[in-house]
């Protein structure tokens, strides 16, 4: 299955407006300290044989693309990975020029993610964020003039004020880039953002039947272009969908560097301590980073499984429990089965979170379909 390394950059220049991860847009003082504490804590894992040569590579934020392509470059020279390992680099086209994308090409990275986010710019003032159009349209470019031939555009769709017309025209740009890989994902509300306390306060919060929408539109025209779901909110063109995803939803174990990052292996899940300080404050005394973990038993990980496979265009295998259940719910035309296999139909996708719970409640379990969610879910 693979082997997979997650590194979280928590620094951004500017918080945007929807965005609960773990950053911060004032601890710049912290990089140097941040990036030695990560080369440190990769050399402790190496030494003790917890890093087996990674099928891929994530850097994830935050806005890994703010930092130095010098101290990016360390990180990954740091990381033991297999022959042609997948390598991406989460980027903000504010954050990014010609030279550095080439220096992490030298480098061994070969796949960006571009968080676009809209092409509109009122809808991107909406959100909180600091590029404009133009900039997206120039990190495009210089990705292919540094030899990118995979990248991936994030986009959000379902922000107050954004009509049907501004996500077509961003749909319309997004294809004209001929990404080889998109993002779609519904805008969520999170409570503690500048975003979530607007609409607390009586500003309009997004409609369901508006996201219902919009990601029927999406699926259409990434479809039409020659671009196929492989998972509900990611659609790539053949051979460019993201390994370390898919490594992700299969259940497959990664090793979290960084403050926040998760991990995963063997069914033990765990996350290393919140702040860049305390990361910082750990690694420099030799001792391990982890906050928390848990311990899945084999009921709780068949659950996941079918939870995360269910999301994918492979689909889920299901156990003869829920089978009756499943069967009623293809005859409502929310899932197609193949045996004991269940593929959601694009009206089951835009109810995964109900059609999991009632698969997984029929089989006698439940608990874990609720963490789950239906097109809004964002993953690295």
């Amino acid at each position: 299955m693979g082997f997979g390394v997650y590194v979280h950059i928590p620094f951004c220049a500017r918080a945007c407006d929807y965005c609960d991860f773990a950053t911060w847009t004032d601890r710049g003082h912290l990089v140097g300290a941040y990036v030695h504490a990560c080369l440190r804590d990769l050399a402790r894992r190496v030494s003790l044989g917890e890093v087996t040569p990674a099928t891929s590579v994530f850097f994830g934020g935050g806005t890994p693309s703010l930092l130095d392509a010098a101290d990016l470059v360390a990180i990954l020279d740091a990381i033991p990975r297999a022959a042609a390992a997948e390598v991406t680099v989460e980027c903000n086209p504010d954050t990014v020029d010609l030279d550095k994308l080439v220096a992490y090409r030298n480098a061994g990275v070969n796949r960006l993610s571009f968080g676009v986010q809209s092409m509109r710019p009122a809808v991107l003032a909406s959100l909180g964020r600091t590029h404009d159009p133009d900039n997206v349209t120039r990190a495009v470019s210089w990705a292919r003039a540094a030899g990118f031939e995979d990248f991936n555009l994030d986009v959000i769709y379902g922000t107050p004020g954004e009509t049907m017309d501004d996500w077509r025209a961003t749909l319309d740009a997004v294809l004209a880039f001929e990404a080889p890989h998109v993002s779609a994902y519904a805008l969520t509300i999170e409570p503690a953002t500048p975003l979530g306390r607007r609409v607390a306060g009586g500003a309009s919060a997004p409609s369901d039947d508006d996201q219902a929408a919009k990601y029927e539109l999406a699926d259409d025209l990434l479809t039409a272009a020659g671009l196929d779901w492989y998972e509900i909110s990611n659609w790539a063109r053949p051979g460019h969908a993201c390994r370390h995803n898919l490594l992700t939803w299969a259940g497959g174990d990664y090793l979290p560097i960084g403050c926040a990052a998760h991990g995963h292996r063997a069914g033990r899940r765990w996350w290393n301590v919140r702040t860049p300080e305390r990361f910082i404050e750990r690694v420099a005394r030799g001792d391990d980073p982890e906050s928390g973990h848990e311990q899945l038993g084999a009921g709780a990980r068949a659950e996941e499984a079918v939870t995360l496979a269910l999301r994918t265009r492979r689909g889920a295998d299901l156990p003869p429990a829920s089978l009756g259940e499943a069967r009623g719910l293809e005859r409502d035309g929310l899932l197609e089965l193949d045996g004991a296999r269940a593929v959601l139909t694009r009206r089951g996708r835009l109810l995964a979170t109900e059609v999991t719970a009632r698969l997984l409640l029929a089989g006698g379990r439940g608990e874990a379909a609720l963490a789950g969610a239906d097109v809004g879910t964002r993953y690295h």
